[in-house]
């Protein structure tokens, strides 16, 4: 297979995972250039992995360019991607493809037109820890679903001080944190149909607690969700829980849970690729936790994943895991949160997605 020629837009400390990654872990990909806000971030990340600085335009202009990969945060993505995709490349998008459900439909739409290929993070459902609940959940092991129960925490007030981006928006509690608990829960039991929530916000003025920032003690304004508890019906008629607190411990503490007619299957962290899962049968004879094999090593962090299946799509077709519909359904689920704990009242969502397929063929992708 040709490697598809590949671009990063954005150069910051999340582009380090991804071009280490993208170069050196899957085959069939090209990164041939970088370009940031600010050029001597790209010069020097260039200069690092052995590529080509350059400007956004000049990207966008070349045609030997095949992919771009924009890495910048959230409020950029919607006119980064729009350009990308006018020039005639396929996209890959860090999370979330957009700020607005409206911004995001309008890219799909464009990507449709064009016949170009649109991706959005998260990826990490592909990993090892998701894929072994996926296949568990294919082959029945849990019977019939009847809930699901997810529960995360992390600390704002010093996440929002070491990255200043968290303050925009889309730098919310379930904008950057919360989307790969749903986009893992959209993937394992797809759309999501309707959704009641409350949200909230502990401390709108916030102080900046990072000892060796130049910000240190200086008070700054979060005016992002920090708190979400919200209940989830799913298109196929199961209901659970969904709640995140971005006032507690700065270590992220996960509890993510299916339960069935033949048991409970815990899955752990979603903002991560590898972890264990675990199986408790319902019969009292062998009530006892039961760790599943992973399916693949793709355990660590394999940033790039998600990438690398775009890519294999370009060239043989069929469908790519981070299909940019169910991106989109994502922030559908995410603003109709946001909407039901401003108004009280139950929101519907406006949009459907495909579950992907299992995530089967990752060895192809390696090095």
């Amino acid at each position: 297979m040709k490697p598809v020629k590949t671009a990063v837009i954005g150069c910051g400390a999340i582009s380090d995972i991804y071009l280490s990654n993208m170069m050196k872990k899957f085959k069939n990909l090209d990164v041939v250039s970088c370009s940031a806000s600010h050029r001597e971030h790209a010069e020097n990340k260039a200069a690092q992995y052995g590529i080509r600085a350059a400007a956004t335009e000049e990207i966008f202009m070349d045609p030997a360019i095949e992919l771009v990969v924009v890495l910048t945060p959230a409020p950029s993505h919607y006119e980064l991607v729009k350009n990308a995709l006018l020039a005639g490349k396929h996209v890959y998008t860090e999370k979330t493809i957009a700020v607005s459900l409206s911004q995001a439909q309008e890219l799909v739409a464009l990507a449709d037109e064009k016949g170009l290929r649109l991706g959005a993070a998260p990826e990490t459902f592909m990993g090892s820890a998701f894929q072994t609940a996926r296949k568990a959940l294919d082959e029945g092991m849990l019977g019939d679903l009847t809930s699901f129960h997810i529960t995360a925490n992390r600390d704002l007030t010093f996440l929002a001080s070491l990255f200043k981006f968290l303050r925009l928006p889309g730098g919310g509690i379930c904008y950057d944190y919360g989307v790969y608990y749903l986009t893992a829960l959209v993937s394992l039991l797809g759309p999501v149909d309707q959704v009641f929530a409350r949200v909230g916000n502990y401390a709108k003025h916030r102080t900046n607690m990072i000892p060796y920032s130049p910000e240190y003690g200086v008070e700054y304004i979060y005016d992002n969700e920090a708190q979400v508890n919200a209940l989830l019906t799913l298109k196929n008629g199961v209901t659970g829980t969904f709640s995140l607190n971005g006032d507690s411990a700065i270590e992220d503490l996960a509890y993510f849970t299916l339960q069935g007619t033949k048991g409970i299957l815990t899955l752990g962290d979603a903002n991560q690729f590898g972890g264990e899962i675990r199986f408790l049968h319902n019969d009292p004879q062998k009530c006892k936790w039961q760790k599943l094999k992973p399916v693949s090593t793709l355990s660590d962090n394999c940033r790039g994943v998600g990438v690398a299946d775009l890519a294999r799509s370009i060239r043989e077709g069929g469908t790519h895991q981070v299909d940019a519909k169910m991106g989109c359904h994502v922030l559908d689920v995410i603003e109709k949160i946001i909407q039901s704990g401003k108004t009280g009242q139950l929101a519907d969502t406006e949009t459907v997605c495909e579950r992907p397929a299992p995530f089967t063929n990752w060895k192809d992708l390696l090095q």
